[in-house]
């Protein structure tokens, strides 16, 4: 009886031996993220509201108009799906175009502690009177797309684009590229109302 107990133990654990011994060495994964379905780019045309602007908005956003220090005409795009907002403000230029420039350059490039690289594109549609810089910045940044527009004389608009979350490079990278889309978007079908 003795020896049939102690032939069983045996047996149990030669079985459990060998089956754990079988099998690859556990590794270590990366972290993975949650995948975010991406709707179609599809807009509407922006030029209802009283703005001294219009462009083409996209179908997944919302505006959500603001009132910042009197300032008016400022306005934030919304994707509630996607937990981001496009932050745009409007100023009207007088005199002052060369000082709203280097205050924009100064926001963008406080980025530069985090960013991993700041580029910058020249914008230009001559026949609607529309210039402008759009700024990619790479790297776990609080924003990861700037950009301003201006006709150097009247008007001159800027938007900055922010997750509502701890910026993370890639967990947000396909948000932002799509959202990017967008804004290029928004920046060719930009006009200034006459």
């Amino acid at each position: 009886m003795k020896i049939l107990r102690y032939l069983n133990i045996c047996l149990i654990t030669l079985i459990v031996g060998i089956l754990s011994s079988c099998g690859e060495a556990s590794i270590p994964r990366p972290y993975g993220y949650f995948r975010v379905e991406l709707p179609k780019h599809a807009y509407r045309k922006l030029d209802t509201l009283d703005l001294p602007y219009k462009f083409d908005l996209p179908l997944n956003a919302k505006i959500v108009e603001r009132k910042v220090n009197g300032d008016k005409y400022w306005i934030d795009i919304v994707y509630p799906k996607l937990n981001a907002s496009i932050f745009c403000s409007y100023k009207s230029v007088n005199n002052n175009l060369i000082n709203l420039l280097e205050d924009t350059r100064k926001i963008v490039y406080k980025h530069s502690v985090k960013a991993d690289g700041i580029g910058e594109k020249a914008f230009e549609s001559a026949n609607k009177n529309v210039h402008g810089i759009l700024y990619d910045l790479q790297g776990n940044t609080a924003s990861a797309v700037q950009f301003i527009l201006t006709d150097s004389t009247k008007h001159f608009f800027r938007a900055a684009l922010y997750f509502n979350n701890v910026p993370n490079k890639d967990s947000i990278a396909p948000m932002s590229k799509y959202v990017r889309e967008d804004i290029v978007r928004i920046m060719e079908s930009f006009e200034w109302k006459k």
